[in-house]
């Protein structure tokens, strides 16, 4: 447990030096965020004295802890200078939230006019968030089994320094993708009229697959066909399994079935909706699949960016965009939803099961990647998969006994716990925003975006009996 306090205390000192960093970059708000820096990082400075004496080595059950507790440390830490600036406590809580798991809901409006210091903050939390999840589903979820991540163990010794090692080294090279895929984007954005601020900060927002702009309009408010096909492909890029381009670049393996999986679904939905669109609107070819895609992508990717108010156009948009919701990127990238590889899995097992039952004798193995998948990764993709609708569910029940419609309490859920940002409806629709909810249900969904980020599992387990029945033997000093 040590060893947790003090991470928790470095992750308090992290946050508060970025807001250092953003006190020095903006004038106007640099009262606020050196207040907030000092604050929290003296907070973590306590925490990592306390436990300073800690060992590095953890056992699993600490692992559940630590990476429970941290996403919450760091969207209590992400709060702390927008409170300042005038925001309550629900209100900053969910913006943090939302900011750091990537999700993209807001409850702010006039964007256009936010003082540089706030807006870049925004994106700096999702920048942070997203190449920190990467590193959480590879290094740190294989190793608790949730949700079928065993698939991407890369090391089957149990030896802690060597452990240890293997995630510091995929760490750095992931950290080095990202910020070159960053720059890469910002680079383009300029190319294609952006200022300088608005190139860096949405290029964060890209790559994260966050989706938070600094205008009401999202990235609506740029109408350059360049800008948007731009953004298009660098979601689609964030969305892309991060170890899958740390293979192509140092072993040219280019073959990934999850990404291939992904990429042929998105063509077929985005051919089909964009002549649906033709169909039943007056945009040109060219314009209705520019913006099909856009929306398409970035609803799949989780990222939440919109050029257009897609629930606008029809019945068939609105149900084709709430179950689009729920999908996701792939598995080690910085998108949410459910993953590409469960999905591929679940429809690679029920074709197994068809084809066992017309043949008695025929025995179909599921592989992935060439290789068969053990029963338990199986095991562990039907547990989450039903746990995310069995959560979902009671996400919605919750939204709707505080008072939502239903059709706001279902989408709210979904776009929460899929870490998406905007919803279906008039309300918190692409149109609107969070801001008109009660506290109560900002909090339900804060944290729905937190279970949805942590994969569920991760988090609900801290609520059993039994975890902590064995976390308390596992803390007993021997005898």
């Amino acid at each position: 447990m040590h060893f947790v306090i003090f991470i928790n205390g470095a992750v308090l000192i992290f946050f508060g030096g970025a807001m250092g960093l953003d006190a020095i970059l903006f004038q106007s708000t640099n009262r606020i965020f050196l207040l907030g820096g000092l604050l929290t990082a003296f907070a973590g400075s306590m925490l990592t004295l306390a436990a300073r004496q800690s060992q590095v080595q953890m056992a699993r059950l600490d692992a559940f802890v630590m990476t429970s507790s941290v996403w919450m440390t760091a969207a209590v830490a992400g709060g702390v200078p927008l409170f300042l600036w005038g925001m309550t406590p629900a209100d900053a809580f969910f913006e943090a939230m939302s900011g750091i798991t990537t999700t993209g809901s807001t409850v702010m409006s006039g964007l256009d006019k936010t003082p540089r210091g706030i807006i870049f903050w925004r994106a700096m939390l999702q920048a942070v968030g997203g190449v920190g999840f990467v590193v959480t589903a590879i290094a740190v979820m294989p190793v608790l089994k949730v949700g079928g991540m065993q698939l991407f163990r890369t090391e089957s010794s149990d030896k802690g320094d060597k452990e240890m090692r293997n995630a510091a080294m995929f760490a750095a090279a992931t950290l080095r993708v990202y910020l070159a895929l960053i720059t890469l984007c910002a680079l383009l954005y300029l190319a294609g009229g952006m200022s300088l601020f608005d190139a860096i900060t949405h290029a964060m927002t890209t790559l994260s697959t966050g989706g938070y702009s600094g205008y009401d309009a999202s990235f609506g408010h740029f109408q350059s066909p360049f800008l948007q096909w731009t953004c298009t492909g660098f979601i689609l890029l964030g969305a892309l399994p991060f170890a899958w381009y740390i293979r192509v670049v140092n072993r040219r393996v280019f073959r990934n079935d999850q990404v291939s999986a992904m990429l042929w679904c998105l063509a077929i939905v985005i051919l089909l909706l964009t002549a649906r669109l033709i169909a039943t609107s007056h945009h040109a070819p060219l314009e209705a699949l520019r913006l099909v895609a856009f929306n398409v992508v970035s609803v799949v990717t989780t990222t939440g960016y919109a050029t257009a108010d897609y629930t606008g156009w029809g019945p068939l948009f609105v149900t084709a965009f709430f179950f689009l919701t729920a999908v996701g990127g792939c598995t080690g990238s910085t998108a949410g939803g459910g993953k590409a590889m469960r999905w591929l899995l679940a429809w690679r097992a029920v074709v197994a099961k068809v084809t066992n039952l017309q043949s008695k004798h025929r025995v179909t193995r599921i592989k992935f990647q060439g290789q068969a998948v053990e029963e338990d990764v199986l095991n562990g993709v039907v547990v989450f998969l039903v746990f995310y609708f069995a959560t979902f569910l009671m996400l919605t029940i919750v939204l709707a006994l505080l008072g939502l419609d239903l059709e706001t309490a279902t989408s709210g859920a979904l776009t929460a716990l899929a870490n998406v940002g905007p919803g279906v409806g008039s309300l918190i629709g692409p149109a609107g925003n969070f801001a008109a909810l009660s506290d109560a249900v900002k909090t339900v969904l804060a944290f729905g975006m937190y279970l949805g980020r942590l994969e569920m599992l991760t988090v609900l387990v801290l609520f059993t009996p039994v975890f902590w029945r064995e976390y308390g033997l596992h803390l007993r000093p021997p005898r």
